[in-house]
């Protein structure tokens, strides 16, 4: 597809023969050409939604280009015109670009210097119009969509979560370490009738075994030397609530041990009594390594894997699904500019590269330190650079199945997960393309 064919150019000119030679010029260039005799009526498609480009003679009757210009100007400032004068306009033409015009192209001109002109105001619209809808997105996701995202996967783990957020069963969470599990977790509780009762979270791998038990059963008074009061544990606190244990493979044995019991029994016998003692509990528990693969379960017990995993849900990394990291961006980059009462930062094309050229390790948590940078005015080096830093030390071959995977992806979301499209669009045979999508490890359903 033409790189130019959504841009819409109006083109507004009263000399019928200029205004016919220059839309056909644009039209073949690969623009859609709105042209226009008068300003007057040029000005009834003209809004502050028009998403394309404006081209005007300065010498018209009634409207001239320069009224029309400022016209413009006050329904959306960062609207593009670009305006064509004679020789004797030139300088009503320049103080015009210091009052905003975006470039003006004394007569005669060549048709390139027009397609040029036109084709970079369409490259900074395009990025003006993105970065109006990224915030509108993120104004509405904050308040409807706790998940941002937009992806066919993303929107099946919203409806998945809706799904199971009443039923009574616990739930593993499977996903790469930034990704956003205690978010599912906490989005699980408050879509759920549990939502009245605590939140509870505990971090399995940030506590010395030594403290684990108490922390989660709690304790009596003389349980063990320094316990010199009561204390109620994590799963007698979440009663009639949530309890969401991160990190469940750094539990260590002897407790997953107990853990067991009390997700069978659902009773809990603090340390220091034989008392039992009954909850109401629903155990969230998240994982990031894969604890049905018995190499990466390693210690974990087997019987408490089948007891958590009555429902399974998993996370796809940001790699996976690359259009959502813009409106991501976009919602982190507005909460830090708030949080550090800095003026919000637009994404510009070298921005928007390393956007979606990073492979973003760390997940959200990664995209989101990095919006709290750029808020800073920390992140122009790395977001210039990192596309060629990510890419010098790389061998052709894995530069090349990088790319080959990240076509893959994008064909498939285009053509919304269809497999005869997608295999047309690349024009390799079907065999071929499931046995790239599994070296790739790509999902077809999650572009549906």
């Amino acid at each position: 597809m033409n790189e130019n064919s959504q841009t819409t150019v109006v083109f507004v000119d009263d000399d019928e023969t200029l205004r016919h030679a220059n839309s056909q010029t644009l039209e073949l260039a690969g623009f859609r050409v709105l042209s226009f005799s008068s300003a007057s009526s040029a000005l009834t498609v003209l809004n502050g939604n028009f998403d394309g480009v404006v081209v005007t003679d300065i010498r018209m009757p009634q409207i001239s280009g320069l009224q029309l210009f400022r016209q413009l100007k006050e329904t959306d400032p960062a609207m593009p015109v670009i305006l064509i004068s004679g020789h004797g306009d030139i300088p009503m033409a320049v103080d015009a670009m210091r009052e905003g015009a975006y470039d003006f192209i004394a007569k005669p001109f060549a048709v390139d210097r027009l397609i040029h002109s036109v084709r970079r105001a369409a490259e900074m619209r395009r990025l003006v119009m993105e970065n109006r809808r990224l915030y509108l997105a993120t104004e509405a996701a904050t308040q409807e969509l706790p998940l941002i995202g937009q992806t066919p996967s993303m929107q099946r783990l919203r409806n998945t979560l809706r799904q199971i957020a009443d039923a009574d069963v616990d739930v593993l969470i499977a996903g790469e370490t930034g990704s956003g599990k205690e978010v599912v977790a906490n989005l699980l509780h408050r879509w759920s009738k549990r939502r009245a009762g605590h939140f509870v979270a505990l971090n399995c791998g940030a506590l010395p075994e030594t403290m684990i038990e108490s922390e989660l059963f709690g304790h009596e008074p003389g349980a063990f030397t320094g316990a010199q009061k009561r204390r109620i544990g994590r799963v007698e606190y979440s009663s009639g609530g949530t309890l969401f244990l991160d990190e469940i493979e750094s539990m260590p044995v002897s407790t997953q041990v107990k853990l067991l019991r009390v997700l069978e029994g659902r009773e809990v016998a603090p340390l220091g009594t034989n008392d039992l003692r009954a909850v109401d509990l629903r155990v969230v528990a998240a994982s990031k390594v894969d604890l049905g693969h018995p190499a990466q379960r390693s210690s974990f017990r087997e019987d408490l894997f089948f007891r958590l995993n009555v429902v399974t849900i998993s996370i796809p990394p940001l790699r996976e699904r690359r259009e959502d990291i813009p409106l991501l961006f976009a919602h982190f980059l507005n909460k830090a500019a708030s949080r550090f009462k800095t003026k919000p930062v637009e994404i510009n094309r070298a921005l928007h590269r390393h956007l979606m050229e990073h492979p973003w390790p760390g997940n959200v948590r990664e995209l989101s330190h990095f919006a709290e940078r750029v808020a800073l005015g920390l992140g122009d080096d790395e977001s210039n650079s990192d596309s060629d830093a990510r890419t010098s030390g790389d061998s052709l071959p894995t530069r090349v199945e990088r790319y080959e995977g990240d076509l893959i992806r994008q064909t498939l979301s285009e053509n919304h997960g269809d497999v005869r499209l997608t295999v047309a669009a690349l024009g390799i045979p079907r065999k071929t393309f499931y046995d790239k999508m599994q070296r790739h490890g790509i999902n077809r359903a999650d572009y549906e």
